[in-house]
């Protein structure tokens, strides 16, 4: 049996992937074989088809997407054929089929749609785990989240206003600026003069934490904005990777702390899953939180959804469809 796939033979441009015929992935023991609904595009799978991050070729791109379970695994309980799931942890969802750990899945409830449960796992869980455990703001802190039009920065407001913390957001252009408004954004920044900003906005204090999901461009100011004892959360690099620094800098800038979290590292239990999915799909359940879908693609555009990604032409998430 067969299916629909986009492939990359080398790493390269958005050029390089192809909409192919490839053998069908099955589902082995413990697994799910999903029938795709919508795939949820992420920074990482440029970075992966770019050789930023090596991959084995030939390379199907994408862990994250929603779909229909198809076929169900020896040893898998829990999952029936027609159930709705949705994951960030699967295997080459550009993709018309996928598999995936039936840990890994999680089924979706009634009244949350397909597409916004494909946009929801990897910036959703993201959102959730910079807001409860990569740092630590308390209610009336003022943190700063960049990219505030991005997935992970509308999220990410959303979730820390709700915690009672004061947010402000930098943002490239007037309509991206309005959204991370709209998501409850205190300020909205030009990236140009940010840090002298963020000081002014807390009475030359400085932030108690700065998201920065930009990388390269924004690192040192990030760390300029930062008040004392202040904790900076490098969790991407849409902008390149940061250079290596002397540790030296956060005890001059006033015993700072850094950390570089990945998502993986905070889903370790099926419990943390449970609760982190929980919490998430309670808040969209309830009308708390706003889940953007900024642009829709044919899986056979794949590589048009990776030029708009990397161009920075996109708010929210970006979903590709079979």
């Amino acid at each position: 049996m067969t299916t629909r796939a986009i492939v990359a033979d080398a790493a390269g441009g958005p050029e390089t992937l192809r909409f192919e015929t490839i053998a069908d992935p099955g589902a082995a023991p413990g697994e799910l074989l999903v029938e795709t609904v919508a795939v949820g595009v992420n920074f990482i799978e440029t970075y992966q088809r770019s050789g930023l991050y090596p991959v084995p070729y030939p390379f199907t791109p994408g862990a994250e997407a929603s779909g229909v379970v198809a076929a169900v695994g020896e040893g898998v309980e829990g999952f029936g054929i027609g159930d709705l799931i949705t994951t960030s942890e699967a295997r080459s969802t550009y993709a018309e089929r996928f598999a995936v750990e039936a840990e890994r899945a999680v089924a979706v409830p009634e009244g949350i749609a397909a597409d916004v449960a494909a946009a929801l796992p990897l910036q959703g869980l993201t959102a959730h785990y910079l807001a409860t455990s990569a740092a630590h703001p308390e209610p009336g802190d003022t943190v700063l989240v960049h990219a505030g039009a991005g997935g992970v920065g509308l999220l990410l407001t959303q979730l820390l206003v709700a915690r009672g913390v004061r947010v402000l957001t930098t943002a490239s252009t007037p309509e991206k600026q309005a959204l991370s408004r709209g998501a409850g954004a205190a300020e909205v920044l030009e990236y140009d003069g940010f840090a002298g900003r963020a000081r002014e906005l807390t009475d030359g204090e400085g932030v108690a934490v700065v998201y920065d999901g930009v990388g390269r461009t924004t690192f040192d100011d990030s760390l300029r904005a930062l008040r004392i004892r202040g904790e900076m959360v490098l969790f991407g690099a849409a902008s390149g990777p940061v250079p290596a620094f002397d540790l030296q800098r956060l005890n001059a800038g006033g015993s700072l702390s850094i950390t570089r979290p990945s998502l993986g590292h905070f889903l370790r239990t099926a419990e943390e899953r449970a609760w982190r999915y929980g919490e998430l799909f309670d808040a969209i359940s309830a009308g708390r939180l706003d889940v953007r879908i900024g642009a829709r693609f044919p899986l056979a555009a794949a590589a048009d959804a990776h030029r708009a990604l990397e161009g920075r032409a996109t708010t929210g998430k970006v979903l590709l469809l079979p």
